[in-house]
C-alpha cells in the first residue's frame, strides 16, 4: 500500500456514502465497450534496488550527455543554469504556486510575474507581454489568431522557415476557423522569400522566424516594411531567446507582436518540457493580448502592489469577447526566466550571446575545411546546416557511433533538404567536444 493511500475500509465507506456496492458501479456511467476488462497486464513487483537496475538500463539507451556529445538544437537548447536559479525557483512560496486570484495573498507571486512581464518586455523590445503560454507554438498560433482580430482580415502569411512543428500548431488553431494560411516559401540563402508576398493585399499577419529554423538570421526591418505597406502586422518569432542578447530587438525592427520559445532561459530541457511561451507585443495592441497581465498599482495607503489586470481569458470575462481560453499556470516557469535573465544582466546576456555565435562560426568553419558543405550564405546565431558531397546520412551514422549526435536530419520536415542535418551549438559544448566532430568527420 505504499503508493495507495486508502485502505480497503476507506473505499468501502466512501462507496457507502455514495450509495455502491463496488467500484464498478461507479463507472456504470460509461459505456460497456469503453471499459477494460480484467486486471492490467503489468510485470511482477520489484524490489526498489531492482527498479533502479531497470531504470538505469532504460536511461542508456537514450542518447544524452554526458555520455554523449550532443550538437542538436531545433527549438530545444542546452545551456548552463545559475545554481541560484534553480536554488530560488525551488522554493516552497515559488513550486506551489498556482493562479493567483488573491493578490492579498500572492503579492510574491504576483511580483515575479511583473517582473518577468518587464524583462520579456525588454529583451523583445516590445511594450508589454503576458506570461500565460504552454510554449513558443502556441504563442505563435495566438499572435495570429490576435492579428485576424485586430486586422478583421481572414489570412496571414507564415513562412516555410518557421519552425515545422510550430506551423503545425498554427494549421491546427486555423483549421476550425475558415481562416486562410499562405505558406512563403525560402530562397536558396536559406531566407524567406518576401517578393512571394506581391500582390496580396489583404493579409492580416505576416509570421517570420529570427533566426529562423535554419538558424539563419532574417532581415526582421524589411519583412515588416513589406506588411505595414499593405496594412497588415508583423509577428517576429523565434526559438532561441537568447539571440536577441546579440541581435537587434524585434521591436526595434518594426515588429507588432513578437511570440517564440523561452526555454533557453534557465529552464531545461527535460525530454522535451515543460517550455514557456514568450508573447508581446506594442501597448497599442494590449487589450488583445491572450492570457494574464500583472499590472502595478497603489493601495489606499499608497503602498505599491500587484494585481492581475485587463484578464482577456474566459474565466474573466463572457466568452464571447474572450481572446483565449489559455488558462495554464506558467508563473513558475516565467519566474525562473526572470530569475535567469536578472542573473545574468544585459551585459551577461550579451556575453553568452557572443560565445554562442562563436563557438557555432568556429564548427561551421572548421567543418567545411574538412569537406563538409554549408548550403546556406545567410548569417546564423548559433546553428546552421550541414551536408557533404555525398550525403551526411553515412557519416551521421558513424558519428553516433562514436557517441556525437551530429544535428537534426532534415528530410522529414523538407524533403528537398535529404541529406541535410541542422547542427547546434552552444556554451555548454567544449572546445575538445567540437574538434573532436571534426576530427571523426576527417577520418
Amino acid at each position: 500500500m505504499r503508493y495507495l493511500p486508502h485502505t480497503a475500509e476507506d473505499i468501502a465507506a466512501m462507496l457507502g456514502v455514495l450509495g455502491l456496492k463496488d467500484l464498478d458501479s461507479l463507472f456504470e456511467a460509461v459505456p460497456a465497450d469503453c471499459r477494460m476488462k480484467g486486471d492490467l497486464n503489468l510485470p511482477a513487483a520489484l524490489t526498489e534496488w531492482e527498479l533502479d537496475r531497470r531504470m538505469d538500463g532504460m536511461a542508456a539507451e537514450t542518447a544524452v550527455s554526458p555520455r554523449y556529445s550532443l550538437f542538436l538544437g531545433a527549438g530545444s537548447y542546452d545551456h548552463h543554469i545559475p545554481v541560484a536559479v534553480t536554488s530560488l525557483i525551488g522554493r516552497s512560496e515559488f513550486l506551489t504556486s498556482y493562479t493567483p486570484y488573491q493578490p492579498e495573498m500572492l503579492q510574491g507571486t504576483l511580483q515575479g510575474i511583473y517582473e518577468y512581464q518587464t524583462l520579456a518586455a525588454r529583451l523583445t523590445g516590445m511594450e508589454v507581454a503576458t506570461a500565460s503560454h504552454y510554449d513558443g507554438a502556441t504563442a505563435l498560433a495566438e499572435s495570429l489568431l490576435m492579428a485576424v482580430r485586430i486586422t478583421r482580415r481572414k489570412r496571414v502569411a507564415v513562412s516555410r522557415a518557421i519552425h515545422p512543428h510550430y506551423r503545425q500548431v498554427v494549421r491546427s488553431y486555423f483549421a476550425p476557423t475558415g481562416y486562410e494560411i499562405l505558406e512563403l516559401p525560402c530562397l536558396p540563402t536559406g531566407l524567406t522569400d518576401l517578393a512571394s508576398l506581391e500582390g496580396q493585399k489583404d493579409l492580416a499577419a505576416l509570421a517570420i522566424q529570427s533566426p529562423n529554423f535554419f538558424g539563419c538570421i532574417e532581415d526582421l526591418g524589411v519583412a515588416a516594411e513589406r506588411i505595414h505597406a499593405s496594412g497588415g502586422l508583423m509577428v517576429a518569432g523565434f526559438t532561441e531567446a537568447l539571440a536577441y542578447g546579440l541581435l537587434k530587438s524585434p521591436g526595434s525592427q518594426g515588429a507588432d507582436v513578437v511570440a517564440g520559445e523561452g526555454q533557453s532561459l534557465g529552464i531545461p530541457r527535460s525530454f522535451g518540457g515543460p517550455g514557456l511561451g514568450v508573447l508581446a507585443s506594442r501597448k497599442a495592441h494590449m487589450r488583445n493580448l491572450p492570457g494574464r497581465l500583472v499590472g502595478l498599482t497603489k493601495d489606499r495607503d499608497g503602498k505599491r502592489g500587484f494585481v492581475l489586470t485587463l484578464a482577456t481569458r474566459e474565466q474573466h470575462i463572457r466568452r464571447e469577447k474572450a481572446t483565449s481560453n489559455i488558462c495554464s499556470n506558467n508563473s513558475l516557469c516565467a519566474l525562473t526566466a526572470a530569475a535567469y535573465m536578472a542573473s545574468l544582466g544585459g551585459t551577461g546576456i550579451r556575453r553568452l550571446a557572443s560565445l554562442n555565435h562563436d563557438k557555432a562560426e568556429y564548427l561551421k568553419g572548421a567543418l567545411r575545411e574538412a569537406g563538409c558543405l554549408v548550403p546556406f550564405s545567410a548569417p546564423t546565431f548559433n546553428e546552421f546546416v550541414v551536408t557533404a558531397p555525398g550525403g551526411f546520412d553515412p557519416l551521421y551514422r558513424r558519428l553516433l557511433e562514436k557517441r556525437i549526435v551530429a544535428g537534426l536530419p532534415l528530410a522529414a520536415h523538407y524533403p528537398e533538404l535529404a541529406g541535410h542535418y541542422l547542427i547546434c551549438v552552444t556554451e555548454t559544448a567544449g572546445r575538445e567536444q567540437i574538434d573532436a566532430l571534426v576530427r571523426e568527420v576527417r577520418s
